[in-house]
């Protein structure tokens, strides 16, 4: 959404504080191949609160604040995550609105800045990152802006932290995007929102990440705010081996069929009630189920935070399935599935964990939360734009609009 109205608010951590650790820290060895992933909160979820955060079942590692992001009057947004295949060293790539940050958060109790990555044209609240082949996709809606290309094997030998780095290359076939999604599986990247192809899918081949080649997209169903896009290997065996790519596109969840780059077929669409603005989505592992977060339904119609659930065991035939009302009046941003547990970036709320193991009965049950906005839980634009919870060791990445970057984890 187009709402850039945010309020700042002030924690407890100081950017004196930070450089301090992050100075200690930075003398640590690079050919240390121990990831800490057992290192202690620094504050423990204890009688409700971790350092005045709302919590339940979280404990905060860390945070590192916004303006140590960004300087001064910075403001965050999306985020994502890479796992170097060579050393296990988990880092947190995270937006603001004049960079991407990428943190070193192997131990997440004392995680390292080592550098940014400035915006490639003007400012923009919006920046999406994606990982593909050890190298981070960066898009914004900064006119002109294209798609960033940054080697991510570049952060294993950052010897004075942090630096101001430049990309390794530049995809300049569209200007603004809003979004990135990235197939794995495929070595293909999907630019939506963009101002190509009436803001539908724009289609790049980034098998060679450095040297992205244009190859198509898709306008049919006009602008995509957001989308995934896999190599289904779900129940409808129509569809096995092809690449399938679910867009949330504003007023209506999309499915096309993807494979053939000049050909992409549309196989069904569907909507639901009381639509705002169809925003973002993701499969449940099993691919049965598509669960839906609609960005401005809790604004429109005076509900709680709204997730819905649609049935993709058919993808010729979706089915809505079920709705989940949140305990909080908290718009839903972004949210993703691991194994039985759908978390979402809920923002003035937080990152709230729900239980979807029981949503064949239509049941889903919030497990546990951290509010990383402590001033309220209100309807409004602020907090939590985006989680990451895909690394192995259960920590968890939080993107916060007003607070910058906190790392989480399940206590124990």
């Amino acid at each position: 959404m187009k709402i850039t109205v945010f309020k700042r608010q002030t924690y407890t951590y100081t950017i004196i504080s930070f450089l301090f650790i992050s100075l200690l820290l930075s003398g640590c060895s690079d050919d240390d191949n121990s990831s800490n992933v057992n290192s202690s909160p620094q504050h423990p979820c204890e009688n409700g609160f971790a350092n005045g955060l709302p919590c339940n079942g979280f404990d905060l590692m860390s945070q590192i604040p916004v303006d140590i992001l960004g300087g001064d009057g910075a403001e965050g947004n999306d985020s994502w995550g890479w796992t170097d295949p060579q050393t296990g060293k988990e880092y947190a790539l995270v937006g603001t609105n004049v960079n991407a940050a990428f943190v070193d958060i192997t131990d997440a109790s004392n995680p390292i800045l080592l550098g940014t990555l400035p915006t490639a044209t003007s400012n923009s609240p919006w920046r999406d990152i994606k990982v593909y082949n050890n190298h981070a996709f960066i898009v914004s809606e900064a006119p002109g802006h294209g798609m960033q290309v940054f080697d991510l094997t570049r952060l294993r030998n950052v010897a004075n932290p942090p630096e101001t780095f430049t990309a390794d290359a530049n995809y300049n076939e569209f200007g603004r995007a809003h979004n990135i999604v990235i197939n794995e599986d495929s070595g293909f990247a999907y630019a939506v929102g963009s101002d190509t192809y009436s803001g539908g899918p724009h289609f790049v081949n980034i098998q060679n990440p450095t040297s992205p080649v244009a190859a198509g997209g898709y306008a049919a169903d006009a602008y995509s705010h957001d989308a995934q896009v896999v190599t289904y290997n779900g129940p409808d065996t129509d569809y096995t081996g092809k690449e399938i790519l679910i867009g949330s596109n504003e007023n209506e969840v999309v499915i096309v069929d993807v494979t053939d780059k000049d050909n992409p077929v549309q196989i069904s669409t569907i909507d639901y009630g009381n639509i705002g603005y169809t925003h973002q989505g993701w499969f449940t592992e099993d691919k049965v189920y598509f669960i839906l977060g609609d960005e401005v339904d809790e604004i429109s119609f005076g509900i709680n935070s709204r997730t819905i659930v649609f049935n993709f065991s058919d993808l010729d035939n979706p089915q809505y399935h079920m709705e989940y009302l949140g305990p909080t009046a908290a718009i839903d941003h972004n949210g993703y599935v691991v194994g039985n547990t759908f978390y979402v970036a809920n923002y003035t709320a937080g990152l709230r964990a729900i239980d979807i193991s029981n949503l064949d009965a239509g049941i889903m049950t919030e497990t546990a939360y951290i509010d990383t906005y402590i001033a309220d839980d209100n309807t409004s634009f602020n907090g939590a734009w985006n989680i990451y919870p895909f690394f192995e060791s259960g920590n968890i990445v939080v993107s916060d609009i007003n607070g910058g970057l906190f790392i989480v984890r399940p206590s124990n």
